[in-house]
């Protein structure tokens, strides 16, 4: 088997589509809770968290137990087919952790564009209505209606024809862009394309991920809740890169104090394992007759049982708290390092709790520089930080380092990003 980068790479580019992209071209042989070694040996610090996936960092020790006691269990059976407790017992945690007042009840799935169509789905069934409502710059997922959801053309939507209709975008307040100014483009909508008592669900995250780290007004969020109450609408918060203390809540939703109807999760709740689900208002999960959800691998056990684990975790270990720890010393750190001689200029840093991010500008310290992340990134890499880029123009520099990191590893990643500033 081939034992080195450059070799596997070319395996890679002869045996794979071209059309996964990696951000790196260092293939994992190992990791351990915020370090990844390569095929070569090399040690990075990882502030990619798998694409905040591993909020509880990479093998943690107790997902590893729960993850191997189940293997000795059974490792399939299919929900559908001869249900388990492990499933019914996250789904009864995650209902005591709702971001929402009331009764609820969770669904699980395996991938986060799983959640939000399921989402979609389940909004539709309960109003009886189409549309839907969502935000330019967000991101829902790669499978045709996610894609759909999803306020990015390039490269999402563009080679793979007309999208599933019903699904409208409004600008998101962001850069020039307004609350009002959002607000007035849903009022236009409702005027010009699409009566609101044919609207099923309005779907935001509230901090746009790919769409450059970017926090939904607190104002904005509350308007909705607003106009989706007047309306019979469904709000639907898109937790699946949020969520699980990265905020520095449990959801980043709790922090605007606005209750949504639907919630997707994903990402960091299985703990490296592919694990997805909805949260919900019970009446509403309860308007899909029996057959209408699911999923062969849905809510499968050895995922499960690593998602009651991360939820004991995040508990045992104060890693809401902890988010916020973190997100200040990155902060701290990025904002003493602004305007010093020779570095590459960049904005302010934002996000809540461990969620930071920051573009990369151009020389004249105001224009975001367009592809500037990408190679800030790859001169981390370079240096063994594992970092990633986003942005609606590739500007953006995110942290999603695990929330288990100690400060030493935390230092060494802000160090590194200081060097590649440097050039």
């Amino acid at each position: 088997m081939s034992s080195t980068n450059s070799a596997l790479q070319a395996r890679r580019e002869a045996a794979v589509p071209r059309g996964v992209g990696s951000a790196t071209t260092i293939h994992a042989a190992r990791a351990d809770n915020a370090e990844l070694w390569d095929v070569e040996g090399r040690r990075y610090v990882d502030f990619a968290g798998g694409i905040a996936v591993l909020n509880v960092g990479h093998r943690h020790p107790k997902v590893m137990a729960a993850v191997r006691r189940q293997l000795d269990l059974f490792t399939h059976t299919a929900f559908q087919v001869a249900p388990y407790e492990s499933y019914i017992a996250l789904a009864e945690r995650l209902n005591a952790l709702a971001p929402f007042p009331g009764p609820a009840k969770t669904i699980l799935f395996t991938t986060g564009a799983e959640a939000t169509e399921n989402a979609v789905k389940i909004a539709r069934a309960a109003t009886g209505r189409n549309g839907v409502v969502a935000f330019t710059g967000g991101f829902h997922g790669r499978t045709l209606l996610a894609s759909a959801l999803t306020g990015k053309v390039q490269p999402y939507k563009a080679p793979f024809g007309t999208m599933p209709g019903g699904v409208y975008h409004l600008p998101f307040p962001a850069g020039d862009v307004s609350v009002a100014e959002s607000l007035r483009a849903l009022t236009l909508l409702f005027a010009a394309d699409i009566d609101p008592a044919q609207v099923a669900a309005i779907i935001i995250e509230p901090v746009q991920g790919e769409g450059g780290f970017r926090p939904a007004p607190t104002e904005l969020l509350h308007a909705l809740r607003a106009i989706c109450d007047t309306h019979g609408i469904k709000l639907i918060a898109d937790e699946v890169q949020t969520g699980f203390a990265r905020t520095g809540r449990l959801f980043g939703i709790e922090l605007s104090g606005v209750a949504p109807d639907l919630v997707c999760v994903a990402k960091s709740l299985g703990g490296g394992l592919p694990l997805s689900g909805v949260i919900g208002r019970a009446d509403l999960m309860d308007a899909v007759g029996p057959g209408g959800l699911g999923g062969t691998y849905a809510g499968a056990p050895l995922a499960c049982a690593a998602g009651l684990a991360v939820l004991d975790v995040i508990a045992e270990e104060g890693l809401v708290e902890r988010a916020n720890v973190i997100g200040n010393r990155i902060r701290d750190r990025l904002d003493a390092l602004r305007g010093k001689p020779g570095l590459v200029p960049f904005s302010a840093p934002r996000g809540p709790g461990a969620m930071v991010g920051f573009d990369i500008l151009e020389a004249d310290g105001r224009t975001p520089c367009k592809g500037g992340a990408g190679i800030i990134c790859a001169r981390a890499a370079e240096r063994g930080l594992i970092l990633l880029s986003c942005g609606v123009l590739g500007e953006t520099v995110r942290i999603l380092v695990p929330l288990t990191a100690p400060d030493s590893i935390i230092d060494e990643g802000l160090a590194i990003i200081e060097q590649a500033l440097a050039g």
